[in-house]
């Protein structure tokens, strides 16, 4: 029976690696929900780099494998093995296949990285279509058709004065401090423990800190950025999915770093007109209670009550935060 030749297995072991690779690399369920326009761009970095490293594993476990059946010491056989002195062109070949790797890795990730804004947080993606007072017609046509709001956006991402001069549709300030997020609404007063915004619209959060540094991340939009003391700092994005995320803090920031939660809501326009104007009115009675009511007959509890339902966090909490501060 005539050998098969070793080029026709290497041959056959490389579909095989590469079959699986881009299969595992493509469908796997290691990330969350997408929820926001810039999660396709990571996640699509994220599966090239997954697919490599699927490559990589099998290519050097398999080796392995090999390596220990084919040549196992034999039983009986206490000689010494064969003395090998180096192989050149196989140590070019592995020395330059991962230096392409990693160079074609950077350039992209840079690519991404633009596109995504940059060092410019004014230049993160998003529709061309306009929301007044984040609600409307234009956002209606965005839902209608978010197809073609997506391609839109795609072909505005390289923009260098387009989109990073446009206003974003809603500003919202969020605030970190040990061990809670705060979001201010300065065009409607409002103050909030969570953070709620109308799908399609182009929300600028700006990130400040009060205390030490935090990092407001919310993994289904794939976007982190830090909250600085002392410094302003901005994030971008337009979420794509209707929905609850989590808001979660990713830099170490104390004792009870790992409570420092909260929640974005992604709302239909209405569903975002609805709470806005529900909020607005609430507050209104909390403000007309507060000055019907002497501050200097309440207990700390009684007082920071209305402003603790705003935040959406627990009286006893908010009053922690104040005493610790």
């Amino acid at each position: 029976m005539e050998q098969i030749p070793v080029s026709l297995w290497t041959l056959v072991a490389g579909v095989l690696v590469t079959a699986i690779s881009i299969w595992i690399g493509q469908h796997h369920s290691l990330l969350p929900v997408q929820a926001s326009l810039q999660a396709p761009m990571v996640d699509g970095f994220f599966n090239i780099m997954f697919t490599i490293a699927i490559a990589l594993f099998l290519v050097v476990e398999g080796t392995i494998l090999i390596f220990l059946v084919k040549y196992r010491r034999r039983r009986g056989d206490n000689t010494d093995g064969v003395r090998v002195e180096g192989n050149v062109p196989l140590e070019i070949f592995w020395t330059a296949i991962p230096s392409v790797i990693v160079l074609c890795l950077g350039i992209y990730s840079v690519d991404v990285f633009n596109r995504m804004g940059g060092l410019d947080p004014a230049g993160h993606p998003h529709g061309t279509a306009h929301v007044a007072h984040v609600s409307g017609s234009a956002m209606a046509a965005t839902l209608d058709n978010p197809a073609e709001s997506k391609t839109a956006s795609t072909i505005g991402i390289g923009s260098s004065s387009t989109n990073q001069d446009k206003a974003a549709d809603l500003t919202v300030d969020v605030k970190g401090m040990q061990y809670a997020w705060i979001f201010n609404y300065p065009d409607s007063g409002i103050t909030s423990g969570e953070l709620h915004v109308p799908i399609g619209a182009d929300v600028q959060l700006n990130l400040s800190a009060q205390d030490v540094i935090h990092s407001f991340w919310v993994p289904n939009f794939r976007l982190k950025q830090d909250a600085i003391p002392g410094i302003a700092t901005q994030l971008r994005f337009v979420a794509t999915k209707p929905g609850t995320y989590p808001v979660v803090c990713a830099e170490l920031c104390g004792g009870y770093h790992g409570s420092m939660r909260s929640q974005v809501i992604v709302h239909t326009p209405e569903d975002y007109d609805s709470w806005l104007t529900e909020n607005q009115v609430a507050q209104k009675q909390d403000l007309h209670q507060a000055i019907a009511i002497n501050p200097a007959n309440l207990s700390t509890s009684e007082f920071l009550a209305p402003q603790a339902h705003d935040m959406g966090v627990s009286a006893a909490t908010l009053e922690s935060l104040v005493k610790s501060h």
